[in-house]
This record gives structure tokens, C-alpha cells and sequence, in this order.
């Protein structure tokens, strides 16, 4: 979700000198960090690249070098036009089509190439992959398509796009988000267009960095958003009448799933000293327990979090590798392989997205309990000012429900389908790609179904007066108070304040502000 914040300031981003992190890619991506490459690094590209060399003029068969592509692969290319070979696959390849991708997407796959490419397992150039960081540095973002990538061979097409702006061609984003000819921008970079030699080509294509750089920007919004999610359902047990008794440390201990018990100890510290919790803690109260979107809000949102550290585990080792075929092994041999299939990378992006759907689902029923006043203990309907003339937050709730049932589509797996390519040479794919694009969209509806239940809940607690809440949701209270959102009275325009609790959200105000009283929540 393009926009989310980050904690860390975008220094300098040094690559070869070990794996990536994913927040140095959302540094890079998201927040322009400059790059630079590790002089280490270019030893071990020109040493490979020498291999390369060594066999441009070899009449054996060398794929990408001196053979076609996919199913063409068998055709031997003849020595004048094996750099003639390495344009047209960028040409061909760049057939991207559809809407253009978000810049940070562009940026943190550029990113990964540059990576993989200075390990010297690709046999590129020094200059190449100069040049490559020289586009990335001077903001130019190519233009990439929503559709070309089947997410196995790498992600061909946005990857293709990206090359084809290297060599000078094609429509790239300069620094100032303006669409121009690739050359005009390099040269107002002070860039030269690369004239790509053997291998090269090949080498720019052939890697899951799209996927790859999705999952880590969505792994980081997730983690933000999960203290959110923690922050909400608080604010809800509270203006709910629930209880903070189900969330001692003590009865998650009993069930030690890692998550659940990081999330109990968030929702715990942010009702400390609550006024309206007191109200109710007394032995005449009827409650005997709360319902299951209350009680279990650790269970859920730890089972998320843990999730969610499996995918970082999965991105760290995709962080780590050298994606390209054929590569350059450490022992000077140039073998095919298989690495560029994205199956691993698609599964992460598909468990993400069925873990986002539920937790929107469950912080829809909490919004909807405050709505019903069978079920809200003592609020108006729909927290009207005056039901029946006023609607309250009765549509808010519609407009919640509207996206977690688009969640939930989105929550099908893009990685059990596969449609072979390439003359059934490629006959198996991950869909990766595919499975990254719908899951962007399913963080971004997560992060508006909790603006929606934060907005709710804000204006729940606001009604419990004069009874207060605790300083952590009141400090909530009052950031939406002071950004013209979340008051009780009269129905005015509400998508307005729900756009509002949205920004407040995703640029870190809601948990800066519980934060303030809490300490660092995790």
C-alpha cells in the first residue's frame, strides 16, 4: 500500500555486501534511499563476467548466450548476432500491457535486480550494472504494466520494461513523476543508453524481484497494520463493555502460539487504566463473557502476525539468493537451473492474503456490535445522534463490509493456477506475480476496515461519557478529535471523516498517539 510509513530514515542502501533486509527495500522503494555498490562486488561481476566472455566465440551451445529462448532454445545463433540476440529478447519481452504499476513497485524491483546482479552469478558488465544504478538513483522508474507475468522465468515483462528503458528506449517516470522517452531522461540524467552484450539480456529478465519486492512492501505495511488491528479491537472491547481479564498473560501462556501472546500484551497495555473498564469490574455485573470478535481478538490477530513472520522468513531467503538461469556458479561452470520459478514466493503472497481477509472480518463484527443495540450495552442504534432521523454509522458499516467481502475474494489462491507457455516448454508457473498484485489491494482495504472500526469505536467511547477511557484509546479519541473526525452528533458527510481515519491510519497517527501513553508496541 503505497504511502505506508516507515520508522527508518532512508540512508544509503549498500548492496553486495550481503543479503538485503526488507526494510532496505521499502527505504528504496518508498522513500528514494540512494544506492551504492559494494566495490567487493565488482570483483566477483568482473570475474564472471570474463567466463562469459570466454565463451561468446564457443561454437558449443550455451544457453542465453549462443542458443534462442524457451522453446527456442535449440536454434544455435551464430556468433555475429549473438548481441542482436540480447536486444530483441528485451523488445520482445517488453509486452507488458494494462494499467502502470505503482513507482514503488518499479523502484523495489529495480532494486532486486541490482542485487542479484551484483552477485556476480549473472556474468553482466561492471557498467551494465552501473548503469542500472544510475537509473535508479537519478528516480527514473520505468513504466510497467499491470499484466505480463506468469511469475515463472522470472517476471518477464516488468523486468523486460525495465531493461528496455536501460538501453534507451521505451517510456519511463523521471524524478518528477512525468512520463517521457527513456533516452530524454537518461540523458537529462547525465546517463548513457547500454548497449547489452552477450548474456546481459537475459540477465536483467530472468528473476522473481517483482514478487519479491511486493511481498516485503506488504510484509512491513502488515506489521504496521497489526498494531492497528490491536489498537482497534482494544478500543472496541472498551466501548463495548467487554473485558481485559481474557487477555492475561498467564491464560496465553497456556497456548504458547508466539503471535497470540504479543497481540494480548498490546490490547492489555493499551486499556491500562480505563475508567470505563472499571465501571463494569464488579461482581454484580451480568457479563459472564464476550463474544468471539472480542475474546479472541489475540487468537486472530497473533495467528496473523505469525504468518506473517513465515512470509519475512521466505522473503529473507528470496533476499538471499541469486535468481537467474543460466548463472555462473562460484566454480566458473554456466549451468540452467530452475530457480527462477516463483512457487515459494507465490505461496507467502497467497497465505497473506487469506490471513488480511479475516482480519478485516473480524474487525467488521466489532464495528457492527457497536451498531445494534441489542448488542451494544446502552449506546444509541448505529450511534445515531437522533435514530431514524439521523443513520449514524449504519452505511460506515456497509462500506466496511463491501471491502472484506472483496477480501475475500482476493483471498483465493493465485498460485494453484498454472497456464502453460512457451510452446509447453514453459508448462508450469507460479503465478506470482498475479498473487502480489491482489494482495497490495487486500492491505489497502485491511488498512480502510480498521479506519472504519478505530472511527467507530472512537466515537463509542466519546458516547460512554462522563465515564473516560484509557489513556491510550483516548489519546486515539483525540487525534481523530483534532483531525475533524469521529464526533458525536447530528449525520453530516461521513466519507470525508472515514478518508480522514484512513490517513490517520497508514501515516502512523492512530499508534504514534496509543504509543505516546504505552511505550513501543510490537
Amino acid at each position: 500500500m503505497e504511502g505506508m510509513s516507515t520508522r527508518a530514515l532512508p540512508h544509503p542502501v549498500t548492496v553486495g555486501v550481503g543479503p538485503l533486509t526488507i526494510d532496505e527495500v521499502v527505504a528504496v522503494a518508498r522513500h528514494d534511499a540512494a544506492v551504492v555498490l559494494d566495490p567487493a562486488a565488482l570483483v566477483e561481476v568482473a570475474r564472471s563476467r570474463e567466463i562469459i566472455e570466454s565463451l561468446a566465440d564457443d561454437i558449443e551451445p550455451h544457453y542465453g548466450v549462443s542458443t534462442g529462448f524457451g522453446a527456442l532454445a535449440t536454434r544455435h545463433i551464430p556468433t555475429e548476432l549473438r548481441r542482436q540476440l540480447q536486444r530483441s529478447l528485451v523488445r520482445s519481452h517488453a509486452a507488458g500491457s494494462g494499467p502502470e504499476v505503482e513507482r514503488e513497485v518499479v523502484r523495489a524491483l529495480m532494486l532486486l535486480r541490482i542485487s542479484t546482479l551484483a552477485t556476480g552469478r549473472t556474468g553482466v558488465r561492471e557498467a551494465t550494472l552501473a548503469a542500472y544504478v544510475g537509473m535508479l538513483n537519478a528516480g527514473i522508474a520505468p513504466v510497467v504494466h499491470e499484466f505480463g507475468s506468469l511469475g515463472c522465468s522470472g517476471d518477464l515483462a516488468p523486468l523486460s520494461h525495465c531493461a528496455l528503458a536501460l538501453m534507451g528506449e521505451g517510456f519511463v517516470r523521471d524524478a518528477t513523476g512525468e512520463r517521457v522517452q527513456a533516452a530524454e531522461a537518461l540523458a537529462a540524467a547525465g546517463l548513457t543508453p547500454i548497449e547489452l552484450q552477450e548474456k546481459e539480456g537475459l540477465a536483467l529478465i530472468n528473476g522473481t524481484d517483482g514478487m519479491l519486492g511486493m511481498l516485503c512492501l506488504a510484509i512491513h505495511d502488515l506489521r504496521e497494520l497489526l498494531v492497528v488491528a490491536d489498537i482497534a479491537a482494544a478500543m472496541s472491547v472498551e466501548g463495548l463493555l467487554g473485558t481485559d481479564d481474557v487477555f492475561a498473560a498467564d491464560l496465553h501462556a497456556l497456548r504458547p502460539q508466539p503471535g497470540q501472546a504479543v497481540s494480548a500484551a498490546n490490547i492489555r497495555k493499551i486499556m491500562t487504566d480505563s475508567a470505563i473498564r472499571a465501571s463494569h469490574d464488579v461482581e454484580e455485573c451480568p457479563r459472564v463473557q464476550d463474544a468471539y470478535s472480542l475474546r479472541c481478538s489475540p487468537q486472530v490477530a497473533g495467528g496473523v502476525r505469525d504468518t506473517v513472520d513465515h512470509a519475512a522468513r521466505v522473503a529473507g531467503w528470496e533476499l538471499a539468493s541469486a535468481v537467474d538461469n543460466p548463472v555462473v556458479t562460484l566454480d566458473g561452470r554456466v549451468e540452467s537451473n530452475g530457480n527462477f520459478h516463483g512457487a515459494p514466493v507465490a505461496y507467502a503472497l497467497d497465505f497473506l492474503a487469506i490471513v488480511t481477509a479475516d482480519l478485516a472480518s473480524i474487525s467488521e463484527r466489532r464495528t457492527d456490535r457497536f451498531l445494534d443495540k441489542a448488542r451494544n450495552h446502552g449506546l444509541p442504534p448505529f450511534l445515531a445522534d437522533d435514530p431514524g432521523v439521523d443513520s449514524g454509522h449504519m452505511i460506515a458499516q456497509y462500506t466496511q463490509a463491501a471491502i472484506v467481502s472483496e477480501l475475500k475474494r482476493l483471498a483465493s489462491p493465485a498460485s494453484v493456477d498454472s497456464i502453460p507457455s512457451s510452446a509447453m516448454q514453459e508448462d508450469h508457473v507460479s503465478m506470482g506475480w498475479s498473487a502480489a498484485r491482489k494482495l497490495r489491494r487486500s492491505v489497502d482495504g485491511l488498512a480502510r476496515v480498521l479506519a472504519v472500526e478505530v472511527l467507530t469505536a472512537s466515537r463509542g467511547l466519546q458516547l460512554r461519557a462522563p465515564l473516560t477511557p484509557a489513556p491510550a484509546t483516548g489519546a486515539v479519541v483525540e487525534a481523530l478529535l483534532a483531525a475533524d473526525a469521529s464526533r458525536p452528533g447530528t449525520d453530516r458527510w461521513l466519507a470525508p471523516e472515514i478518508d480522514t481515519a484512513y490517513r490517520l491510519v497508514v501515516d502512523g497517527t492512530v499508534r504514534a498517539a496509543a504509543e505516546a501513553h504505552t511505550g513501543p508496541l510490537n
